[in-house]
């Protein structure tokens, strides 16, 4: 999910209030809200089923204690490692408001990287926030899973920033995973803004909303400028009312993301408070370089099975540019999959769908011909 400095903003002067707010008016609930601890894997009729894991870990990752969510109906499932959007906005809220159900499948792991909710901390050292130091840190996560879990290779799925870093840690260590899925697949973010942009204002001068396409014409955007400031405050807004952001049904970044986090109870207040802390912060560093690198130019070959899965409304990550990107990469095994309902999270948005594809392809390094070439 990549949303900007200037929603950010908003975001945490918003989050501030209604934090106070909450905090005077109802006393202790948002603390009863706030235990964190994930919820218990149960059965049909409520009961924890015997065996399953639902725990958050804190491991040493080169150097920085880093927070991770552990969810798995059999601890002898393989093992996927998630990689959450952003920059610095970690995902697993959005498996309370739209259950995946991977945990019958997988070992699922919901690492929050460096700087970012779980892993935040004002004592980072700046410097180590860099796309490089991130792969390096996914691939420690990596081992440690293989290692605690018994697994010479594990799954690798990134989301929207997860897949921008995902299709990096692919390229330099194949031989750690069975397969690379990528979601909302960035290719090069900068041309996806602008295709979002011209999208965005054909979309409102045919639904005669003037006043969305007057800020849409006072916030430029192109690959020679970059991205202005005024983009980045109507962004969010302009795709969420079209139900081409996050996900079909979000209609707005504080409805569909601000408000469940405060009620996710796998976190504490102030681990609540730094989730909006450590997205602010993880993008001071990272945004810039995530924005202006056009990975079309620098990953060509993976060694390793590689699946795509793009929303057919997507605009965060523009679909079309997925699959040209899709296509120029060599690989043993390659499946692209259009999802018709979803826009930027397919996952979360068509779960039953996804995960039948893990299931059914995914583990066993095959593909549809109807959904896309089975590469060599």
């Amino acid at each position: 999910m990549a949303w900007q400095p200037s929603s950010r903003r908003r975001l945490l002067i918003g989050g501030a209030a209604v934090l106070d707010a909450a905090l005077i008016g109802t006393g202790g609930a948002l603390r009863a809200l706030s235990p964190g601890e994930p919820p218990r894997l149960v059965d049909e009729a409520g009961h924890r089923i015997a065996g399953s894991l639902s725990e958050r870990v804190f491991v040493p990752i080169n150097g920085i204690r880093q927070g991770i969510i552990i969810q798995g109906r059999d601890p002898s499932n393989p093992v996927l490692l998630f990689l959450h959007g952003g920059p610095g906005m970690p995902e697993f809220f959005l498996n309370t408001t739209h259950p995946t159900g991977l945990e019958n499948d997988f070992t699922v792991v919901w690492w929050e990287q460096r700087g970012a909710g779980l892993s935040f901390s004002a004592d980072i050292p700046p410097q180590s926030m860099t796309v490089a130091q991130m792969i390096a840190d996914t691939v420690a996560v990596a081992d440690y899973l293989r290692d605690r879990f018994q697994q010479d290779k594990i799954y690798l799925l990134g989301h929207s920033w997860g897949s921008f870093l995902g299709i990096q840690v692919a390229a330099a260590a194949p031989e750690r995973f069975h397969a690379y899925v990528g979601m909302g697949q960035v290719s090069y973010q900068l041309q996806s803004e602008v295709a979002a942009n011209a999208f965005l204002l054909e979309q409102y001068r045919a639904l005669g909303d003037t006043a969305m396409v007057r800020r849409l014409e006072a916030a430029p955007v192109s690959r020679a400028d970059g991205l202005s400031d005024a983009w980045l405050r109507v962004r969010d807004d302009a795709m969420h009312r079209l139900g081409v952001g996050t996900t079909r049904d979000m209609r707005s970044v504080i409805s569909g993301v601000f408000i469940p986090v405060w009620r996710c109870r796998a976190y504490t207040i102030c681990e609540k408070i730094a989730i909006w802390r450590g997205m602010a912060w993880s993008r001071r560093f990272l945004w810039d370089e995530f924005i202006a690198t056009d990975l079309t130019t620098r990953i060509h070959r993976l060694d390793l099975p590689v699946y795509f899965f793009t929303g057919a409304h997507d605009l965060t990550a523009n679909h079309d540019l997925s699959r040209m990107y899709f296509d120029q990469i060599d690989a043993p095994v390659k499946g692209f999959y259009t999802f018709d309902a979803s826009a930027h999270s397919p996952l979360f948005e068509e779960p039953l769908r996804a995960r039948e594809i893990l299931r059914q392809d995914v583990l066993f390094n095959r593909v549809r011909l109807a959904d896309g070439p089975a590469g060599d």
